[in-house]
């Protein structure tokens, strides 16, 4: 029986030798091993690698070596993030016996820190959708109702940490992807920064919108794993450096005094009740706390669907080229070169992404890539502008995550754009690339949870941390854990 299941109580246990890197991974292989059969959470285990693995941190215990600070935690990774060696699918047929030659980043910076990885897990196919259903390799489902979705695109790597299969994982998130998920499953899912966490080794579904973050059960467990995968990598070249922050201090650090401004445009129609009287309550909540509420307007807000959904699957058409059948993955021979491509593409390829890439390819062909890719653009650019003025004002925005709480899996496959919908307050901060932050912090009546997103300027993730932490601290919903067995 492990003394506790957090980044930070797994990591303190093993550093002190109460608890053996081993005994953690061997926890781990027997929760997987219970509860993913019915979640379908991971994609691709790591086997008696893991093992190999912690054996290696007890060794290093052993012989007086210092640990890294996420010595013996484990972490699953979203199926997107390339490990050399274990297969890396990004939930396609085009990529299902892919391994990568390569560890990513992120992936290589997890393993200086000594933490433990599990497995790779379910997603949406090349992270396009909002529920993790659209995988060539079967859906994941919510623990809180098995009938329901978890969100996507990264709803595996929600549901390991909702379920307590891990304590912490990584994901993607292009316009709320970490977000929506995190908020739908009752826990904590960061998505910093665009250039604050390297990409590379991400195989790229919208180069200029991708950003890696954590999820955890908690606002500390999250920032301390982001402690380990931020910072500057001269392998991207979008990748910036700036100085990093004490994110595990900034949880304990006070609100008080702070400015939250509250946007008219994310209470509008659409917005579940429940989800609406719940956020509100944790901004009552922020307010006893000595911050100081403003109303502001976001007026671009209405556009930043339409805007995401150009410039995204733009980027996925030309992204998306490379998987040909000529270098990697999946190949379907054919006597012309042109009938090989298109005989690939068409049997690797699952619905929606062969919708996006048509969509993408669409806006960006003569005749219309100003109509709509430039236009686009250009909405972009004012939608950043309007969260400028607003951190003019205040010190960071508050809404909530997701405008429902989890729906029925297949309720929404067949309407793309109600599905679209899911993400509308999740994509402004993804076009702007400021930082998203997304917490618990109730239940409906039917114990469905509800998200709380805290957005703040760039490289401000250190606030976002602070202020997620005081809602944490009075939330119901804190601690709240899915029966899962």
């Amino acid at each position: 029986m492990l003394p506790s299941f957090t980044v930070e109580g797994l990591a303190e246990s093993v550093r002190s030798g109460n608890v053996t890197a081993v005994e953690v991974a061997e926890a781990v292989i027997a929760r997987i091993d219970a509860r993913d059969p019915t979640l379908h959470s991971f994609l691709t285990r790591a086997g008696d690698a893991l093992l190999d693995q912690a054996r290696a941190v007890d060794d290093k215990r052993a012989r007086g070596i210092p640990l890294g600070p996420l010595a013996g935690v484990p972490v699953a990774l979203k199926d997107a993030l390339s490990t050399r060696g274990l297969r890396t699918t990004c939930g396609s047929n085009i990529l299902e016996h892919y391994l990568p030659p390569y560890d990513a980043t992120v992936v290589t910076r997890l393993r200086e820190a000594d933490a433990l990885l599990p497995g790779k897990t379910n997603m949406d196919e090349f992270a396009m959708g909002s529920s993790t259903e659209h995988g060539a390799f079967g859906p994941a489902r919510n623990p809180w109702d098995r009938a329901r979705s978890p969100g996507g695109s990264s709803g595996g790597s929600a549901v390991a940490v909702a379920a307590r299969m891990t304590p912490a994982a990584l994901g993607s998130d292009t316009g709320g992807s970490i977000r929506q998920p995190a908020a739908l499953t009752g826990i904590v899912g960061l998505k910093p920064t665009y250039g604050r966490v390297s990409r590379y080794g991400l195989v790229a579904f919208a180069s200029s919108l991708d950003q890696i973050g954590p999820f955890a059960t908690n606002v500390r467990d999250a920032a301390r794993v982001l402690s380990v995968i931020a910072g500057h990598d001269p392998r991207d070249a979008t990748s910036r450096d700036e100085p990093l922050r004490d994110y595990a201090a900034a949880c304990g650090a006070s609100v008080r005094g702070l400015k939250i401004g509250v946007p008219d445009e994310y209470f509008s129609s659409g917005l579940d009740p429940e989800v609406e009287a719940s956020v509100r309550d944790a901004i009552g909540r922020l307010v006893a706390d000595g911050c100081v509420v403003k109303k502001l307007a976001l007026p671009h807000t209405a556009y930043a669907v339409a805007s995401y959904y150009v410039i995204a699957t733009a980027e996925a058409s030309s992204n998306l080229a490379r998987f040909d059948g000529v270098r990697y993955g999946l190949r379907v021979d054919a006597a012309r070169l042109g009938e090989m491509y298109g005989r690939t593409r068409d049997a690797g390829f699952g619905a929606e992404v062969k919708r996006r890439i048509l969509l993408g390819t669409f806006v960006l062909s003569a005749g219309y890539y100003d109509a709509y890719y430039l236009k686009a653009q250009k909405v972009r650019t004012l939608i950043a502008k309007d969260f400028d003025a607003a951190f003019a004002e205040v010190d960071a925005i508050v809404s909530p995550t997701s405008p429902t709480p989890a729906f029925l899996l297949g309720e929404k496959t067949g309407d793309p754009l109600a599905m679209y919908l899911n993400d509308v307050y999740t994509l402004p901060a993804s076009l702007a690339g400021i930082v998203g932050l997304s917490v618990p912090v109730a239940a409906t009546k039917s114990g469905l949870p509800v998200g709380f997103q805290i957005s703040t300027p760039h490289f401000r993730e250190d606030l976002a941390l602070t202020i997620g932490a005081a809602v944490e601290a009075t939330s119901p919903a804190t601690g709240a854990e899915p029966k899962v067995g």
